[in-house]
C-alpha cells in the first residue's frame, strides 16, 4: 500500500520558511518522479514543484520560482519541500503525490493528507 506523510506545515509571518517532508513506503520511491502540489481555501489542487526519480529534473510553478526548493533523499524515501520568502498567497495544503506534475493535477494521483501551510502577519 502506498504511503505518503507528510509534516512540517504551520503558521509564519510573511518572509518567513519552512520545510515540508514527506516520508513515503509502500512502493520504490526512488524509481518515481514525485511533486509537491498543493489547494488553496476554495481552489483546485495546483502543481508547485516536481523532481524526476534521480532529482537530475525539476519544475517550478512561475509563482513559486527562486522561493521553493524541492530535493528528495531516495535512501531515506523522503520528499522534501524548502519554503522561502513566504507570501499570504502560498497559503494551501500542501500534499506530496506520486508523479511528475507541470500542469494539471490528476485527481486519480497518489497523495498523501496534506500539511497545512498558512502565512500571516
Amino acid at each position: 500500500e502506498v504511503r505518503l506523510v507528510e509534516s512540517g506545515g504551520g503558521l509564519v509571518q510573511p518572509g518567513g520558511s519552512l520545510k515540508l517532508s514527506c516520508a513515503t513506503s509502500g512502493f520504490t520511491f526512488s524509481g518515481f518522479p514525485m511533486s509537491w502540489v498543493r489547494q488553496a481555501p476554495g481552489k483546485g489542487l495546483e502543481p508547485v514543484s516536481s523532481i524526476h526519480y534521480n532529482g537530475g529534473s525539476t519544475y517550478y510553478a512561475d509563482s513559486v520560482k527562486g522561493r521553493f526548493t524541492i530535493s528528495r533523499d531516495n535512501a531515506k524515501n523522503t520528499l522534501y519541500l524548502q519554503l522561502n520568502s513566504l507570501k499570504t498567497e502560498d497559503t494551501a495544503m500542501y500534499y506530496c503525490a506520486v508523479g511528475y506534475f507541470d500542469d494539471a493535477v490528476p485527481s486519480s494521483a497518489a497523495r498523501g493528507q496534506g500539511t497545512e501551510v498558512t502565512v500571516s502577519s
